[in-house]
């Protein structure tokens, strides 16, 4: 199935295709040890941020070679963070979602927002099943974001994922295709 057509436009942002002029944004955003905090990785170098930006420029469709829709979030022209949905070929029609927002857009409801967005593509357009969310156990303000989104948690995993050099627990969220309503 073909990308959505893009750019995506909600009542506040533009969600569009990551290009080779997001570096420095890119590293703002993940070079800050506090945004990445509940992350998989630590905060990035600037070689981190070519390594991840050349992987999220591939990341233009699940028919794709990444196997994924990776999206900038923008407000108003500007760069506000990132959204991504990435799919399994063990786990057919089922895609996992995520986000990182740059740490001035935070608490205004973007990431919200786009997470939405990539939900209602996700179920819409590519007829996915089902939909996951996979958190580090402290991340309350993201767990918060799940349940606004109409997730619901169906597991908490205790100090069962080895990140940034200690055990922490893990949140998964998820709904199906039957539970979502637009």
């Amino acid at each position: 199935m073909t990308a959505p057509a893009l750019p995506l436009r909600t009542e506040r942002l533009t969600l569009r295709l990551h290009r080779p002029d997001d570096l420095e944004s890119l590293l703002e955003v993940y070079g800050d040890p506090e945004t990445c905090r509940y992350l998989p990785w630590g905060a990035w170098t600037r070689e981190d941020a070519e390594a991840h930006l050349a992987k999220r420029l591939l990341r233009t469709d699940f028919d794709g070679e990444a196997g994924a829709l990776g999206l900038i979030i923008e407000v108003d022209g500007a760069f506000a963070g990132d959204v991504v949905l990435f799919t399994f070929e063990s786990q057919p029609r089922t895609a996992e979602l995520g986000w990182a927002l740059h740490p001035s857009y935070s608490g205004r409801g973007y990431a919200l927002e786009a997470a939405r967005e990539l939900v209602r593509i996700a179920f819409e357009h590519y007829g996915l099943h089902r939909v996951v969310a996979n958190l580090d156990g402290r991340n309350d303000a993201s767990a918060r974001l799940c349940e606004r989104l109409g997730l619901r948690r169906e597991a908490h995993h205790l100090k069962d994922y080895w990140s940034q050099g200690e055990w922490t627990d893990t949140l998964i969220y998820a709904q199906l295709a039957e539970e979502w309503t637009p």
